[in-house]
């Protein structure tokens, strides 16, 4: 576009030699969901994303959780995740499960997930029903995730969407989350990246430096 190579503009002193710093830089989309509570947040193919950030840090965890932060995206240091994943997410959740007991979180999950972790040792704190199941069927599990949502007991939703049943309930999970705005994520890598995060946070708090810092200038 200005009528030259990228070669040309360095040797003319236009553009500067890639840094070779060491930091990692994460770019997270913008969407505006909290304009739209009714609207499932699972992402799709058709683009939703109003603009996007950018979260800078020595390691990618970190800069992650800076990304999160500039997106609106509140990441919990407290309170209970309530956990539903999709069985072909359940091997990666494990490590998920590992670290939000290492960060001192609690974990609420459906009666699937919940089973699944305790047979390899990750027991939850709370076990709740279905959303498309009515009370009686629950019998002794009278709440749902959306209640618990409602009633702000929940700090963070980590839901991956799943068959047609599961579908359904997530959807109306994900948009409980929206509407009463507590953060969530529908993928496992972002879940994975999320704890990734928080771990690191937790080890050395997050700090600010500006461009020029981290391209040596």
């Amino acid at each position: 576009m200005l009528g030259a190579t990228l070669a040309q503009l360095r040797s003319e002193g236009l553009l500067k030699k890639p840094v070779s710093g060491k930091h990692v830089s994460v770019k997270e989309a913008v969407l505006p969901f909290s304009r739209f509570p009714e609207v499932d947040t699972a992402l799709g193919p058709e683009m939703r994303s109003t603009g996007e950030v950018m979260g800078i840090d020595s390691t990618f965890g970190r800069a992650f959780v800076k990304a999160e932060i500039a997106a609106g995206t509140e990441l919990p240091t407290s309170g209970m995740v309530f956990l539903s994943l999709n069985d072909r997410d359940k091997p990666s959740g494990l490590v998920v499960a590992k670290r939000l007991r290492e960060l001192g979180l609690g974990i609420v999950a459906t009666s699937g997930t919940a089973d699944y972790l305790q047979r390899f040792g990750h027991p939850v704190d709370r076990v709740v029903g279905k959303v498309s199941e009515t009370a009686a069927k629950r019998n002794t599990l009278p709440d749902d995730a959306v209640e618990l949502i409602k009633r702000g007991e929940i700090a963070f939703v980590i839901n991956t969407p799943q068959g047609r049943g599961g579908r359904s309930d997530g959807e109306a999970i994900r948009k409980a989350a929206n509407i009463f705005r507590v953060s969530s994520v529908t993928t496992i890598n972002a879940a994975l990246a999320a704890v990734q995060g928080l771990f690191e946070q937790q080890e050395h708090p997050l700090e600010v430096k500006s461009l020029q810092e981290y391209h040596q200038q």
